[in-house]
């Protein structure tokens, strides 16, 4: 025993959070309505797939753990929700992009204690504690709520105005770190009945994992699903290089087309299509 405790003191322990490209929080209470978008949004983030060098954190109320993470990060994205007073209030549901060459005048640290502690506090504590080391790319989106009464859902302007954020969050940050796409796509189908995808065609097209599959107009239908929640089957990893497969035998009636085939990525369907028939 002595002899392990003298080994383990000469060990270091790192707990500081591990480096990304994107660091994606969301503050906020989801026990008060519209208060809780931010983490709800992050939620539905999870469910249509992380990509590699992008990170998600439920900040909720921990304002002080929020400036912590920030730490190794290239861009930051916050999102909270925000009440304007006054005869110029917005509208719920109003969508606020607020980039980082805004954010330069920000509240000051003294004085404050954890229960008043704010996304904007987050930042200011993040440029004092961390310095050269605090990100500079930061941008927040402040959306308006309707309500931030104990025990209620989202208001349905601040759902729809979160979509459209996840939406931009998606377009300028996270797509980019995704797999790309190659246009020669291939998939197999087995004589047990799943249809098999490789790790770069899973990646690109269906980072969820959970899939909708139809026959349709003599062609097989792969169609992506923002995540469990929403039903259909769920594309589960078969090895170690993330391949992906899942059970359609009932989709195609028993009648299964053994083998490998090509595949191509319908745009204005948003599905893969494959092929049943060769000759096309």
């Amino acid at each position: 025993m002595a002899g392990a405790g003298a080994a383990g003191q000469g060990e270091s322990l790192d707990i500081e959070p591990p480096g990304c490209s994107v660091l994606v929080v969301g503050c906020g209470n989801l026990l008060r309505g519209d208060d809780g978008v931010g983490p709800v949004l992050v939620r539905h983030l999870w469910e249509r797939g992380v990509p590699e060098g992008a990170r998600l954190v439920d900040g909720g109320t921990a304002g002080m753990d929020v400036a912590f993470q920030m730490r190794g990060a290239e861009r930051v994205v916050i999102i909270d929700a925000c009440l304007t007073t006054g005869s110029a209030g917005a509208a719920p549901g109003t969508v606020f992009r607020v980039p980082g060459a805004e954010l330069e005048e920000l509240p000051p640290l003294q004085g404050l204690h954890t229960h008043s502690f704010r996304w904007d506090n987050a930042i200011a504590l993040a440029r004092w504690a961390l310095g050269e080391a605090c990100p500079t790319d930061i941008t927040v989106f402040l959306i308006e709520a309707a309500g931030v009464d104990l025990g209620a859902e989202l208001s349905e302007p601040v759902s729809t105005a979160m979509n459209q954020v996840i939406d931009i969050i998606e377009a300028d940050y996270l797509s980019a770190l995704r797999p790309k796409a190659c246009d020669d796509a291939h998939v197999e189908f087995t004589a047990d009945g799943y249809v098999r995808l490789d790790a770069a065609l899973a990646a690109s097209r269906f980072p969820s994992d959970a899939v909708a599959a139809v026959v349709r107009d003599g062609d097989f239908w792969l169609i992506p699903l923002r995540g469990p929640r929403s039903g259909g089957l769920l594309l589960k990893q078969r090895n170690p290089a993330g391949d992906r497969a899942t059970l359609v035998r009932e989709v195609l009636s028993d009648r299964i087309p053994t083998g490998i085939h090509r595949a191509f990525w319908d745009d204005a369907q948003g599905a893969l299509r494959v092929p049943l028939d060769p000759q096309r």
